[in-house]
């Protein structure tokens, strides 16, 4: 290759889960099972009904064939009414745009609200796609420094002292990729206010809504009737209905703002996939019962890992988790989490990703996602930790 590739996507990191995965590819051989906690992928198959009701569609002409550019009315409404049951309040229809995954859903967002020279306020540790596309687009991501005593809360006041006339978001996961972090309601809203207050947007990736602890709203920012004044939220339903790869997503925005979102939308994907769009409108109406069990069922696998783990014995230490995953101090000072992270592969055939795939300075962690994971490889996940040393 001759020419030349542009600097800012020679800026951004090299995906870190594919990187992990070429280390298993070029490790020794070994006996051991290989123990994932690499990528947060839900070891529970999609449901039975959902897979029936999309193979009885697949006959259907229609399937293969474009859909409006935000998805189909009678999909986004079910979105519509499915979020207004979890949040007391919601989205209308007009306030959805159907993506490819959530992924595309914060492409979407930052391409319509940025330029490049913006600034966005990255919580950190930050999922690691986020800066990755800022970075892409020219767009600065302003990271807060990790305080490992908060525990992967935000500290509004650092927040605050971060906005400049050049930043036009706050950008925040909640429950937290990577740390499994939950931020709650009051401070969600406090979140909103700071927006409003300097005339920005406060950006929710919320992938994991549907894995809280707790039967109450994630927030009750929709109960704002002005709630889209400053207020963007991403949605994945990959994770929720157990179907990551149909990249099954959602941008919920103003009127306004989602048409103009439509522009980028058109020249870039068209739309969502019809046969995802099917099984959003399916999962949305139908899945309830199944998703409830799967959140039970996720908040004992966090259990079981965090007493697992704990082991007093284990050097490895949980500084937050939650929802899929485990934010994690490795004892080997003077080594990073590439480092770490690598010799995990090599010695004891776990795969995980390095702290610093999430932002900087965070050389010294690491992420677990044991939603891909049964519970009953915890115990056998958690005895290699104990046991590993570089």
């Amino acid at each position: 290759m001759k020419f030349k590739i542009s600097s800012s996507i020679e800026a951004v990191q090299f995906p870190p889960i594919t990187e992990v995965h070429n280390w298993l590819a070029n490790a020794p051989a070994s006996s051991l099972p290989l123990i994932d906690l690499c990528q947060a992928v839900p070891s529970w198959p999609t449901a039975e009904e959902l897979t029936g009701h999309l193979c009885e569609r697949l006959t259907d002409p229609l399937i293969a064939r474009y859909t409006p550019d935000e998805g189909l009315p009678e999909v986004r409404m079910a979105v519509s009414t499915w979020l207004r049951a979890l949040y007391g309040n919601g989205p209308e229809t007009s306030e959805i745009c159907l993506s490819i995954g959530a992924s595309q859903a914060f492409w979407l967002a930052i391409t319509t609200l940025c330029q490049a020279g913006d600034e966005v306020i990255v919580q950190s540790p930050a999922y690691f796609d986020h800066p990755m596309a800022l970075i892409a687009l020219g767009v600065c991501p302003v990271f807060t420094a990790f305080n490992p005593e908060r525990a992967g809360q935000p500290d509004l006041a650092e927040v605050e002292q971060l906005i400049t006339p050049r930043t036009r978001a706050l950008l925040l996961v909640t429950p937290s990729n990577p740390t499994g972090a939950v931020i709650p309601a009051a401070t969600i809203q406090r979140l909103y206010e700071l927006a409003a207050a300097h005339n920005i947007a406060l950006i929710l990736d919320e992938t994991y809504h549907c894995f809280l602890p707790e039967d109450e709203p994630p927030h009750t920012l929709f109960n704002n009737e002005e709630w889209s004044d400053h207020f963007i939220q991403l949605l994945s339903f990959g994770k929720t209905f157990a179907l990551t790869g149909y990249r099954a997503g959602a941008l919920v925005a103003s009127a306004a703002f989602i048409r103009q979102a439509l522009k980028v939308q058109d020249s870039m994907v068209v739309c969502q996939p019809r046969i995802s769009q099917t099984a959003i409108k399916f999962g949305c109406e139908h899945l309830d019962d199944w998703v409830a069990r799967n959140r039970k069922m996720m908040n004992r696998r966090h259990d079981r890992f965090c007493t697992e783990f704990g082991d007093d014995d284990n050097l490895f230490t949980i500084v937050a988790s939650g929802a899929f995953f485990a934010w994690v101090k490795h004892p080997f000072n003077g080594h990073n989490g590439r480092e770490v992270a690598r010799a995990l592969v090599e010695k004891a055939r776990i795969i995980c990703l390095p702290g610093e795939a999430f932002g900087p300075n965070l050389q010294g962690y690491l992420r677990l996602a044991f939603g891909n994971i049964d519970g009953e490889q915890i115990p056998e996940a958690a005895r290699r930790f104990l046991e590993f040393s570089l």
